[in-house]
């Protein structure tokens, strides 16, 4: 666990039940929150994600909260969730989001890229990766059964893109594309109904979309307010402009919202990473560059964003 104390930021061990299944450690898994109810606590959905010894998984975990002792210690219990049907391969770079429609829940998976199929591998292309067909999984969490869906509208894959939710919609913002090397800015709504028998998916283009991937997305409220931070919108330039999103009944939203003052490490930086800590608040990573006495040293920077007239604050620390 993370807890920061002024310019501290310190870890704190965290153990799992002796029920939970094992969780290996994952780059660019999908991650999904769900928020908690009739009693049951927070939870994430994690699917996929490249291992560290370079595989791609296609594992789908729950993880959520067990219990919290008087010491802030945290046990989480983590239990794997099998699938059956059309179940979704092995990929990264993906995400998942739930959608609420006539009373059901269910969960949306698009995007993500994956080895080239054994088949069309060659001895110079075995660790090479493309993009995973531009298809829709639909799955539930009860009953593990999944279905995939083609629509017109999504004639590309893409991965590293944003994907948000609101009710029975789900917009999907930016990603790359492998097939023309772009960061297109494409804004896709898929709307999901969960209807008696089978469900209907459609999808629109929209024309507001962002270009940019690898982004860092933050909530700033119980609304469907968020703030958009970081990414790249080429190769060689990261996205130093931020935006708040505003899901609503009538859409999607973009406004522009005044940057942090980024430091010089942060703007000469040629890669940055990092996620939300809760409301409006986000960690970014820095890797030092330039440096040989500390190749394996990153800066880490709270980034806060405040509401009424407050101010973006930056904290650093070194880990």
């Amino acid at each position: 666990g993370v807890r920061f104390k002024k310019t501290e930021m310190k870890l704190r061990p965290i153990s799992f039940s002796s029920d939970s299944c094992y969780l290996p450690p994952l780059r660019c898994p999908a991650v999904c929150r769900l928020d908690p109810y009739d009693g049951l606590p927070e939870s994430y959905l994690i699917h996929g994600g490249r291992t560290p010894n370079n595989e791609i998984s296609s594992s789908l975990y729950l993880l959520s909260t067990d219990s919290r002792g008087c010491n802030r210690k945290l046990t989480l219990r983590c239990k794997e969730k099998e699938l059956v049907g059309e179940v979704p391969g092995a990929r990264y770079g993906h995400t998942v989001s739930m959608v609420q429609s006539h009373g059901k829940t269910a969960c949306v998976m698009f995007g993500g890229r994956s080895y080239m199929p054994t088949g069309e591998r060659t001895t110079e292309s075995w660790n090479s990766v493309i993009d995973c067909p531009p298809e829709v999984f639909l799955f539930d969490l009860e009953f593990g059964c999944s279905s995939v869906h083609s629509l017109p509208e999504l004639s590309d894959g893409q991965s590293f893109h944003l994907a948000l939710s609101r009710e029975d919609c789900v917009y999907f913002i930016g990603g790359h594309s492998l097939t023309s090397d772009s960061r297109p800015p494409r804004l896709f709504r898929l709307r999901v109904m969960l209807l008696q028998g089978s469900p209907l998916l459609s999808c629109e283009t929209l024309n507001t979309g962002l270009s940019i991937s690898s982004a860092i997305i933050t909530r700033t409220g119980p609304t469907h307010r968020y703030i958009i931070l970081g990414g790249y919108q080429s190769d060689s330039q990261k996205r130093m402009e931020c935006n708040t999103v505003i899901l609503d009944e009538k859409g999607i939203h973009f406004e522009t919202l005044q940057p942090p003052n980024w430091t010089p490490d942060i703007i000469h930086s040629r890669t940055w990473f990092g996620g939300s800590t809760g409301e409006g608040c986000v960690l970014l990573a820095v890797p030092t560059e330039g440096r040989p006495s500390q190749t394996d040293v990153n800066y880490f920077y709270q980034v806060s964003f405040q509401s009424e007239g407050a101010y973006n604050e930056e904290e650093g620390a070194q880990a």
